[in-house]
């Protein structure tokens, strides 16, 4: 997998290293090149140029093809690899389709894949169809200019990329719902995961019967989208230079679009400069959590977040399994979690360390744009394009494992689970 999206990586850099792809007619940087085009490929949004202003049409088709690809793979691989865990199959077998059983077969992939990109395609369709109109009908651009925009930020933002034809991303657009609420439903729909998506189209009303997969993830969001929208309004609604110039209702409209944007998509309607620290610290909590499990979003992942939530919870209870819903879930799984929070935390605090000995920048800026990378977000304080060559090396490798690391890690560990055939003996320690 990790081959396959540096494949894709190198040749996007190569097609934007052409003189065609910049508006100014002259080769881009090779650093830029590879830095635009990992930030693709891996659906962040971070830039070291102007993506409307720099490239050319060509340029930015490109990263158009270069964001649905890494979009759609991840969430293919990411789906097959949820299927795999839990039929628990080895992939090699399933691949090779040799043992007659209940399980996932060659047809199965099929169907899931298909069924992966008709909902991809269908939902990109239907955003950039209302965003077409507003550009259109609300802000007096030509037809072809409001399908362009419409059809580049539908697809930017249901693959939670945050890539934007403006400079100022969507700070134009800052208290036009017809345009902020398309693109927030289109990254809440990519970033809650292609089996979440089907399981609630299959049961919805019926709550109960939702796997704790799905539980997780519809809880945890909600929960997250709402706390980060009222901590982030409150802490920016006296804030001149974000929500206190606006009426109330766009308040509210921009913190919830910054609190959904927090999930990994990287779209700002509000200066990210500007903000208060407080309101940084929420967006740095909720860009590392990130959004559902085989979506395109980023981070741990809610269902990571919220499965040491609930392991926490029965360690203070005192109870000695961990139950979500009507359902126990296992040890494994458990340590699993474990092992992909606590390495990412390793790596946001690693890449930190570096981004902040190669800058002059403050550790309040360097955390932000740490987290933003690594969970694929996209946000930036605009120190992205001032760091030196290494800090953005540091940040290209950041966002490449920051999108490949935890969803390679999580099914390595989940499929790599086995009983041993002995016990040693067991021995307490201090904690805490």
């Amino acid at each position: 997998m990790a081959t396959g999206f540096a494949s894709a990586v190198l040749i996007g850099a190569c097609l934007l290293s052409l003189p065609v792809a910049t508006a100014s007619g002259e080769r881009a940087d090779v650093i830029d090149a590879l830095f635009t085009s990992t930030s693709a490929v891996c659906v962040t949004g971070l830039v070291t140029v102007d993506t409307g202003g720099y490239w050319s049409t060509f340029g930015e088709i490109v990263i158009l093809v270069l964001i649905q690809a890494g979009g759609l793979g991840i969430m293919t691989l990411a789906t097959l690899f949820a299927v795999l865990v839990s039929r628990r199959l080895g992939l090699r077998a399933r691949l090779l389709a040799q043992a007659e059983t209940k399980t996932l077969s060659l047809k199965d992939v099929r169907r899931v894949v298909r069924n992966i990109v008709l909902f991809s395609l269908v939902s990109e369709a239907v955003v950039a169809v209302a965003l077409t109109a507003a550009f259109f009908f609300g802000h007096e651009q030509g037809l072809g200019r409001a399908v362009y925009d419409g059809v580049f930020h539908a697809v930017s933002s249901f693959n939670n990329a945050g890539f934007s034809t403006h400079s100022d991303s969507l700070m134009r657009y800052v208290g036009d719902p017809w345009v902020c609420l398309p693109v927030a439903a289109a990254v809440i729909a990519g970033g809650l995961g292609f089996p979440v998506i089907f399981e609630l189209r299959r049961s919805l009303r019926r709550p109960r019967t939702w796997s704790v997969l799905t539980r997780i993830t519809v809880t945890l969001t909600v929960t997250l989208l709402a706390v980060g929208t009222v901590a982030i309004t409150l802490a920016e609604y006296t804030n001149p230079r974000t929500l206190g110039s606006l009426s109330g209702d766009d308040k509210w409209l921009a913190g919830f679009f910054a609190s959904v944007m927090a999930r990994t998509a990287g779209f700002n309607s509000i200066d990210t400069s500007a903000q208060g620290s407080e309101s940084l610290l929420v967006t740095d909590i909720l860009m590392f959590i990130g959004g559902g499990s085989a979506g395109t979003a980023g981070g741990i992942k809610v269902t990571t977040f919220g499965l040491l939530a609930y392991v926490i919870w029965a360690e203070m209870r005192g109870e000695s399994s961990v139950e979500v819903g009507r359902r126990r879930v296992p040890s494994s799984n458990q340590r699993q979690a474990l092992a992909v929070a606590l390495l990412s935390i390793g790596t946001v605090v690693l890449a930190t360390f570096l981004l902040l000995g190669a800058s002059g920048h403050s550790l309040e800026r360097v955390l932000f744009e740490a987290a933003s990378a690594f969970g694929t977000v996209g946000l930036s304080t605009g120190i992205t394009d001032e760091l030196p060559a290494f800090g953005q090396s540091v940040l290209i490798v950041l966002m490449f494992v920051g999108r490949i690391g935890p969803l390679t890690l999580a099914s390595a560990l989940a499929l790599r689970d086995r009983t041993r055939l002995y016990e040693l003996p067991e021995e307490r320690t201090i904690v805490g």
